[in-house]
C-alpha cells in the first residue's frame, strides 16, 4: 500500500484526463431521484435544484450522475438547475445499464446501447460533449473490449471528452487502457471497505482519477461497527478537530491518495455544507495511522 500524504498540505484539485482541473470534493447526484430504488424523478424537484446550485456556490465543480439514475431524471434535474453551465463545471455520467423498474437493473454494454446512452445523456444534460463518460459496469454478455471500443469511437466523434470505467478489476482496467486512454475509475472504496486498494494505487501511479462510491461506508468495518461509530477512534479524532466523524472519513480519503475525487451524495444543504468542510481538514500522521488500523 502506498504511503499517505503525511506532513504536507493535501492538494485540493486534480487534473482529470490531464486537462480538466477539478476540485477533489465533488457531489454525487444519485440521491436526487425517486424512491425506492433511485427510480423516477426526485420528489422535491425545486429543492433538488436549490441543492445543486448551493453545491456549485460552495466550490463543487465536479458532479457525478448516470443514465440509470431515474433513469434519465437525474441528468435532467442537473440541467434544469445549472444550465447554462459555468465554464469550469465538469459533469460525469455513466451508461451501459438498462433499468426498466426499481429492482430490475440490467447491464447492457453493447455498442448500440452505449451509443444510444451517450446521445440520450447529451440531450438530457443539454451538452454538445460529455466531459467524462463512464461504463457503469462490464456486461458479461458482451466482450469487454467491444464496450470500450464503442466508447473510443464516440470519443473520436467528439461526443465524449474522456472515458472512464466503473466496477472493474485491475485486469479489466489494463485491457481498457490498451484500447483507449482511461481518465477515471469508479469503484467502491472507503475507510470501511478497502478491497480495491490495488486498483487505487495503480491509478495513482498512472495519474488516473479514482472516484470512490460508498465513500461514507455503506458496509460495516472489520469490527462490525457502523462507520460513524468506528470503535471510538473516528469520534475521538473528529472531536479533536471540532467536526463530525463523517467529515474525518472523507478527509482520510483525501489524504489517502492525490488522485481520489470524492462524490458524497446528500439531499440536504446542511449535510452538503458539512461534507464540504472535509476538504480543509489536515490530519496528523498519528491520526492517519490510527484510522488506517481500523
Amino acid at each position: 500500500m502506498e504511503s499517505f500524504l503525511q506532513g504536507q498540505t493535501v492538494s485540493k484539485t486534480f487534473n482529470l484526463g490531464g486537462d480538466l482541473t477539478i476540485n477533489r470534493l465533488g457531489y454525487g447526484a444519485m440521491r436526487l431521484t425517486g424512491q425506492p430504488g433511485n427510480f423516477g424523478p426526485y420528489a422535491d424537484w425545486e429543492g433538488g435544484k436549490t441543492l445543486l446550485r448551493r453545491a456549485v456556490e460552495l466550490g463543487v465543480n465536479f458532479i457525478d450522475t448516470a443514465e440509470a439514475y431515474g433513469p434519465g431524471d437525474n441528468e435532467e434535474i442537473i440541467a434544469a438547475a445549472l444550465h447554462p453551465y459555468s465554464a469550469d463545471l465538469v459533469i460525469a455520467t455513466k451508461g451501459g445499464i438498462r433499468k426498466p423498474a426499481p429492482d430490475d437493473i440490467q447491464a447492457d454494454g453493447s455498442p448500440e446501447s452505449l451509443r444510444c446512452g451517450v446521445e440520450g445523456s447529451l440531450r438530457r444534460l443539454q451538452r454538445d460533449r460529455i466531459d467524462l463518460y463512464q461504463l457503469h459496469r462490464p456486461d458479461p454478455k458482451v466482450p469487454f473490449a467491444e464496450s470500450i471500443q464503442a466508447l473510443a469511437a464516440l470519443q473520436q466523434e467528439g461526443k465524449i471528452r474522456h472515458i472512464g470505467v466503473s466496477n472493474v478489476t485491475l485486469e479489466q482496467l489494463k485491457a481498457a487502457q490498451a484500447i483507449a486512454p482511461i481518465a477515471s475509475v469508479q469503484n467502491r472504496f472507503s475507510l470501511a471497505d478497502r478491497s480495491h486498494e490495488a486498483i487505487l494505487d495503480y491509478c495513482a501511479a498512472q495519474q488516473i482519477a479514482f472516484i470512490p462510491y460508498g465513500s461514507l461506508g455503506a458496509h460495516p468495518l472489520k469490527r462490525g461497527a457502523p462507520l460513524a461509530q468506528a470503535d471510538g477512534v473516528l469520534a475521538h479524532i473528529a472531536q479533536s478537530h471540532g467536526v463530525n466523524p463523517t467529515q474525518i472519513a472523507l478527509a482520510w480519503l483525501l489524504h489517502r491518495a492525490p488522485n481520489i475525487i470524492l462524490i458524497p451524495g446528500t439531499t440536504t444543504i446542511a449535510h452538503l455544507e458539512d461534507n464540504m468542510k472535509a476538504a480543509s481538514l489536515q490530519l496528523e500522521e498519528a491520526e492517519l495511522a490510527q484510522l488506517n488500523d481500523l
